[in-house]
């Protein structure tokens, strides 16, 4: 490096797994570094690349940062591959196969993007299950940080799955899924078999999808550090446990809220722009603007989740049969078909009008903040779970797979800001859990959730403990070319 790059600022390289929750914590990682001056330069599929541009305002919203670059590569995956449901998983041996080598092949041949103006990456913060991202920055002495895009509390528990399996939890026999677990520390009192992380659910503990999230977990000391999207009121415990094996911890979320604080104490425009890979249709925010206020259960299951015929019916008639108001995300993808194209059928559509509202996707951050809204059946993702949080929305979780089987179980029995309907789609209990939610226990969840969404604001504020963990990171980063 010539004399006169020696003042340049340290330049990141951020490596999402290419699906849409991943992208998007990462995404705002990359704005809160950007707007600490550091230079970025984010590796993002080819798939995915091209839908943010399509569906979002992400060029403009990162083109005002100058040391701000995209990278595109191939996430080893058909372009007509449908990214979503089981089918998501074909990203692992996609990245590991065709990732991976691209990967290597593109930091050698650019020198690791060293330029006349930018340094060459002088630290890699890698999706957690991106091990080969690791190979290469222990290979090329790069320092190392991975973001762990879970909740902490899954990621513990599959740091613990050695221990799970030598206690016998592990395989799931198919009973004595109520059973509690006893071998991950700070949860021997409320974690059942049935919450374990969804990839645990199998009949032999050799299986692949189990031993890849056993081995991915475990390497992840290896890194210089690591970020969770979490704050410390809200995943304090679990954090410590995590902290005996690796301290050097950064917990800066909820990353969204933060990111709005950051701009907001900057005076810059607020981006409520998600990094949605699918088309927002706001007509369902003017519908919501006609409601009463707290009176529309939010109805979304994500960005890969799938249903099928039958269960969208369960859920269709326990909806209208709880008399509540509700807004429905259907994405275009999400029913499986057993024959030709899956649709939404005709008079579930019909029917819907007279009580609610269904779009295609939905500007979820807009309409959670909307006070109209005083419930969200989700999903249990991460970023869902957070979002609803930040927005003090109470949730009835019906988680699909991954760590929304520990977020529903948190949110139900630790945080008591909802319920949690795993494992059912029984039109009766949804109608049950609907009146429970939005109307005989309404006060009592809106309060509790009303004190956690004051408690994720006072973490990303100016002295909270998400506001200085950036801090101290991004001074980490900095030391690292000193």
């Amino acid at each position: 490096m010539g004399s006169q790059q020696t003042n340049l600022p340290p330049h990141v390289l951020i490596f999402p797994l290419p699906m849409q929750g991943h992208v998007n914590s990462m995404l705002r990682l990359a704005e809160l570094l950007c707007l600490h001056d550091l230079d970025i330069t984010f590796m993002v599929s080819d798939f995915s690349h091209q839908r943010l541009l399509k569906h979002t305002t992400v060029a403009t919203r990162f083109g005002k940062y100058p040391g701000f670059r995209f990278q595109t590569i191939s996430d080893g995956l058909a372009d007509d591959h449908p990214r979503a449901g089981e089918k998501i998983m074909d990203i692992l041996p996609g990245t590991k196969n065709v990732t991976g080598p691209l990967f290597r092949k593109m930091m050698e041949e650019k020198n690791c993007f060293e330029t006349a103006t930018r340094r060459g990456i002088t630290c890699i913060i890698a999706d957690g299950v991106l091990s080969f991202a690791g190979d290469l920055a222990e290979e090329k002495g790069i320092p190392l940080i991975y973001f762990r895009t879970v909740s902490s509390c899954s990621f513990w528990a599959c740091f613990c799955i050695p221990d799970i399996i030598e206690a016998g939890d592990l395989p799931l026999k198919g009973n004595g899924m109520d059973l509690l677990v006893k071998s991950v520390p700070g949860m021997e009192n409320f974690l059942r078999r049935r919450d374990l992380p969804g990839f645990c659910r199998v009949n032999d503990v050799n299986e692949s999808k189990l031993q890849t999230l056993k081995t991915e977990t475990r390497q992840t000391p290896r890194a210089q550090a690591a970020i969770f999207n979490s704050f410390e009121d809200l995943e304090g415990p679990v954090l410590s446990e995590i902290r005996k094996y690796m301290p050097r911890i950064y917990s800066i979320g909820p990353s969204h809220s933060h990111l709005h604080s950051r701009l907001e104490s900057k005076n810059m425009q607020l981006s409520i722009s998600s990094g949605s890979f699918w088309e927002e249709d706001r007509s369902c925010v003017d519908w919501l603007d006609s409601q009463e206020p707290k009176s529309v259960l939010y109805v979304s299951f994500g960005s890969v989740t799938l249903v099928t015929n039958d269960q969208l019916h369960e859920f269709w008639h326990g909806l209208v049969n709880s008399g509540q108001k509700f807004l429905w995300v259907m994405r275009p993808d999400s029913i499986t078909a057993k024959n030709g194209e899956a649709k939404i059928p005709v008079e579930l559509e019909e029917g819907t009008r007279e009580r609610g509202y269904m779009v295609g996707w939905a500007p979820q951050e807009e309409v959670l903040n909307h006070p109209a809204v005083g419930g969200f059946l989700t999903h249990s993702g991460w970023n869902s779970t957070l979002e609803s949080i930040v927005c003090g929305v109470p949730m009835i979780c019906w988680p699909y797979f991954a760590d929304q089987m520990i977020n529903s179980r948190f949110v139900s029995e630790v945080w008591k800001i909802g319920l949690d309907m795993k494992d059912t789609c029984d039109r009766v209990i949804i109608e049950k859990l609907v009146r429970e939610l939005m109307d005989v226990r309404k006060d009592e969840f809106q309060e509790r959730s009303k004190h956690m969404a004051n408690l994720a604001k006072k973490a990303v504020s100016e002295g909270g403990s998400s506001y200085e963990n950036l801090e101290s990171m991004v001074e980490f980063i900095r030391s690292m070319i000193v």
